[in-house]
């Protein structure tokens, strides 16, 4: 210890208690105010040293265009509890299209992928990229009938398994179900959707808007001929900013005071590292097709056809989800304000499974999958419904 060291070490033993804590506060305030400018500064330096999502190393197994598909690889010794047994049927992970896969593999201290290997299961994830103007017309028909088949048929090579299982996140779950409804492939297993909304008009204040546009809307159709589905999708893109915007909005005072908190947090590195790591999540969305907006806002949406249990795909195809009988297990969020628990539930109406259960976790739409109750609630629910159906 230096003698200057010694000194101001002595110096503090001779205040009183009372000045002896305003100078511990002094010590404190100014080291995190050092510790906050510090990090202020890599951030704007090198904001992506403060993101940790997507660690979880994988293998390429499948690339065509925009599409690929990973297999992660099983955990390192030690990583997985000694009594998990390795499950015979693969589960393939299918995001929404707006946010970017990394959502599956949030955090190392939070991750789906990490959590479904350590319980012994064959992880798959599909990636749809980030599609642009090239891909304006790509609606719900190439989603459902030709990509996602596409890596199902990808995972069964790898796997060489034909069951399989598929694990899907609000959009993300209505493709598997819309799949589901179409391909009638028996070697569909099990279905898990997580916050997958069936009843749009059951959807908070969006699904009323919706329910009381059906006759505005009807009589457009009959008069005037027009159709959504007549103008080019290219004009209806939706930038993947404006996507991040209207999630946030949802929710506009969980957002500022997520913000109040980092400013308050700032010094505290493993804080902000956590936050800038969801941040990106929401920050840096993908863009939409305009062909499945249309499909979404007419289809899905203004005419509710998923509750109905029948969609259409493209000019010729429909997708019956009253013909789906996979095993299913549908999850929502109690507080979800943009999928909510009524919206989900009608799942349970439509599919014809015998073995279908519907399941309700804590949080809104982002935090049931990926909240920091996720892995003990959702994911504990959805690891423990499956594992005996994986044999």
């Amino acid at each position: 210890m230096s003698t200057s060291a010694a000194f101001y070490r002595q110096f503090k033993t001779q205040l009183p208690g009372t000045a002896l804590r305003a100078l511990d506060a002094a010590e404190l305030l100014l080291e995190r105010t050092l510790a906050s400018a510090a990090h202020l500064a890599e951030r704007r330096g090198n904001a992506a040293s403060f993101i940790v999502a997507d660690l979880t190393p994988y293998d390429l197994i499948h690339e065509d265009g925009l599409l690929s598909v990973r297999r992660y690889r099983p955990l390192e010794a030690g990583e997985s509890p000694a009594r998990s047994k390795r499950h015979r049927v693969p589960v393939l992970l299918v995001p929404p299209l707006a946010a970017d896969p990394l959502n599956f593999d949030l955090l190392p201290q939070r991750s789906l992928v990490r959590f479904l290997l350590a319980e012994g299961f064959k992880v798959y994830l599909v990636d749809f990229g980030s599609p642009d103007r090239d891909h304006s017309h790509w609606g719900l028909a190439d989603y459902t009938t030709c990509l996602l088949p596409a890596a199902m048929a990808s995972v069964r090579k790898d796997s060489r398994v034909k069951d399989i299982s598929l694990f899907g996140y609000c959009m993300g779950g209505l493709f598997c179900l819309v799949h589901a409804g179409w391909a009638h492939d028996p070697k569909i297993k099990n279905i898990i959707t997580i916050a997958s909304p069936i009843d749009m008009h059951q959807i908070g204040v969006a699904g009323q808007l919706l329910s009381a546009m059906r006759t505005p809307i009807r009589l457009v159709r009959r008069y005037t001929g027009f159709r959504i589905h007549q103008l080019d999708p290219a004009r209806l893109n939706v930038p993947g900013w404006v996507s991040s915007l209207a999630f946030k909005l949802t929710n506009p005072v969980g957002t500022l005071t997520s913000y109040l908190d980092l400013l308050m947090n700032l010094w505290d590195r493993d804080y902000v590292v956590q936050h800038d790591t969801m941040a990106s999540w929401f920050n840096d969305m993908h863009a939409y097709p305009g062909g499945i907006v249309q499909d979404f806002v007419v289809r899905v949406g203004l005419d509710n056809a998923l509750s109905k249990g029948r969609v259409k795909l493209g000019k010729d195809q429909e997708a019956l989800l009253t013909r789906i009988d996979a095993s299913l297990l549908a999850i929502a969020g109690t507080g979800d304000k943009i999928v909510t628990v009524e919206a989900a539930r009608k799942v349970m109406d439509i599919v014809a499974s015998s073995d279908k259960l519907f399941k309700l976790a804590p949080g809104g739409h982002a935090g049931v999958f990926a909240g920091s109750k996720a892995p003990a609630t959702t994911w504990r629910m959805a690891a423990d419904w499956l594992r005996p159906r994986s044999r």
